[in-house]
């Protein structure tokens, strides 16, 4: 079996340009976490180049410009972060209490949303009005997919809309303040934040199952 084939059959991804040390992948990676620790101004290419190892000019084998990189971290935080409140938000749910189980799971589990990109993300907002803009748009995006979730379980549309509003919002919040707590603290209250949420009671035995739903998917 040739070396060309070994790969493959590894699951390793072939760099389309053999003549650079690092694969496009290195390049973003590095970025993403210079972006969630250091911040939007940190990001620079020859920074991210001697961290790297490699020459400055290897860069651009993938990407046009430092804007090209910036805006495909933009795009990464859309396909992960906001896609992953979407997508939970959407998925068939028997009752609203699954329904916002749902949406818990994704905020739970850092593989699904990472609360240390929206951060990052958010902050780089405030330099620049057009990621502003952006995160406007991703917020808008993020509180409809809820909104539909609560229309899918009749609620009247005004009340649906807050509703999502105050879900949405609460968890944002609660990562802006930085609240430290492991998975038992934040599933504990679980009753009590249905109740807040939806205006109904849950169903005896649900709150059991759902915290045990959250404790593995939350893996």
């Amino acid at each position: 079996m040739g070396k060309e084939a070994r790969s493959k059959k590894a699951g390793q991804t072939a760099n389309p340009y053999p003549q650079t040390k690092v694969a496009r992948e290195d390049w973003l990676r590095l970025a993403l976490k210079t972006l969630m620790t250091d911040g939007v101004e940190s990001v620079k290419v020859l920074d991210l180049a001697r961290r790297l190892g490699v020459s400055r000019s290897s860069f651009y084998w993938y990407f046009a410009s430092r804007q090209d990189l910036l805006d495909q971290l933009l795009k990464h935080w859309t396909e992960t972060n906001t896609k992953a409140i979407v997508d939970h938000a959407a998925q068939p749910a028997a009752s609203i209490m699954e329904g916002i189980i749902n949406i818990a799971t994704c905020w739970l589990n850092r593989r699904l949303f990472d609360p240390r990109l929206d951060f990052a993300i958010r902050e780089w907002a405030r330099r620049s009005s057009t990621v502003h803009k952006i995160v406007r748009q991703a917020d808008d995006q993020r509180v409809a997919a809820i909104q539909q979730l609560f229309l899918r379980h009749d609620y009247a549309p005004r009340d649906a809309f807050t509703r999502a509003r105050v879900l949405y919002f609460m968890q944002i919040g609660y990562y802006a303040l930085d609240i430290k707590e492991d998975l038992e603290q934040r599933i504990a209250p679980t009753a009590e934040y249905l109740r807040a949420f939806t205006g109904r009671d849950p169903e005896p035995g649900m709150v059991n199952r759902f915290i045990g739903e959250l404790r593995q998917r939350a893996r």
